[in-house]
């Protein structure tokens, strides 16, 4: 199970046109604060057609989006700038699934 803080935040990196971690694991059925770190000196699209989102992530800064609650399954997102490197999964899973 990724990092998950008492607030149900999520962080995420993005830095050399690549997200850290690649596959995030979060519970099912709750909502999500994802904090994405743009590290890169440019700017990049957060988008997932699975979760229904896209944002702006500008350079050098952090951004939120929040997500769910998800039912259980996995979650696509990429960074429409960088489609062929910038790719993630987030996985939602039952709490008993989870550990």
């Amino acid at each position: 199970m990724s990092s998950l803080s008492a607030d149900n935040t999520i962080s995420l990196v993005l830095r050399d046109h690549l997200f850290i971690p690649a596959q995030l694991e979060v519970p099912a059925n709750r909502k999500l604060r994802l904090v994405i770190d743009n590290q890169d000196m440019t700017a990049e699209e957060f988008d997932s057609f699975d979760l229904n989102r896209e944002k702006v992530l500008f350079p050098r800064r952090k951004s939120v989006i929040y997500i769910g609650p998800l039912s259980p399954g996995e979650y696509r997102f990429f960074g429409e700038f960088s489609p062929n490197t910038a790719q993630g999964l987030i996985i939602a899973k039952e709490s008993r699934d989870a550990s």
